[in-house]
């Protein structure tokens, strides 16, 4: 568990400096909120840095998860951990210095690669909820096998998520808010994922148990 702290660490302290990034692109050009610095005021250039920046983020975290893991498995739950813990955090660094966003329902930019990701902050935060609490529950039992059909459900309702945030990206580029959020691909996906992955992981359990019984004499 001393590695989860550290990384849980390592991962609020970078959350604070992201969103504090943020706060500084918001006084250099100023919008309604955070999403409108992107949408509406940084030249060119300074996207194009921004999306590097996303790149390195994402390295940085699989760097720590990498220290922090004995195995590939580990290396993967630790990053969904970190990941996780990030983003739920950058949320909540940019309510204590800005305090934005004034609702979770308020529209954010979540990813610029390869299109813009977009969607209400509170989709991001129960994709961030799930990951860490997936993630905890697979390192404290290292030995635990999760299904192939699992995973494949998994990557199945990530994609619908992705979906979800991308489908409507041209809005972001005509620099307005789309109409709705895609909450039915955003539903079905965390429902294919996380019930997916609950569901059969529960049923390999048991089958297990059931053949180590009859094995037992």
């Amino acid at each position: 568990m001393r590695s989860t702290w550290w990384v849980a660490c390592y991962a609020v302290a970078m959350a604070a400096v992201e969103s504090a990034v943020v706060v500084y692109l918001r006084a250099l050009h100023a919008g309604p909120t955070p999403a409108s610095v992107l949408q509406y005021a940084l030249p060119q250039r300074l996207l194009l840095i921004e999306i590097g920046r996303e790149v390195a983020t994402l390295v940085m975290i699989l760097a720590v998860a990498a220290l922090a893991a004995r195995t590939a498995r580990e290396t993967f739950l630790y990053f969904a951990f970190s990941f996780g813990v990030w983003d739920i955090f950058y949320y909540i660094w940019l309510w204590v210095f800005i305090g934005w966003p004034p609702s979770l329902f308020t529209w954010d930019f979540l990813f610029l690669i390869p299109v813009p990701w977009i969607g209400p902050v509170l989709a991001p935060v129960i994709v961030s909820l799930s990951l860490v609490v997936g993630s905890l529950w697979l390192l404290a039992r290292p030995s635990f096998v999760v299904p192939r059909l699992a995973w494949g459900l998994a990557v199945l309702g990530a994609v619908l998520v992705v979906l979800s945030f991308t489908v409507d990206y041209r809005y972001a580029l005509l620099a307005t808010d789309p109409p709705r959020f895609r909450w039915e691909l955003f539903g079905a996906g965390m429902v294919v994922a996380v019930g997916g992955m609950t569901v059969t992981s529960r049923v390999s359990r048991a089958l297990k148990g059931r053949l180590g019984e009859s094995a037992s004499p």
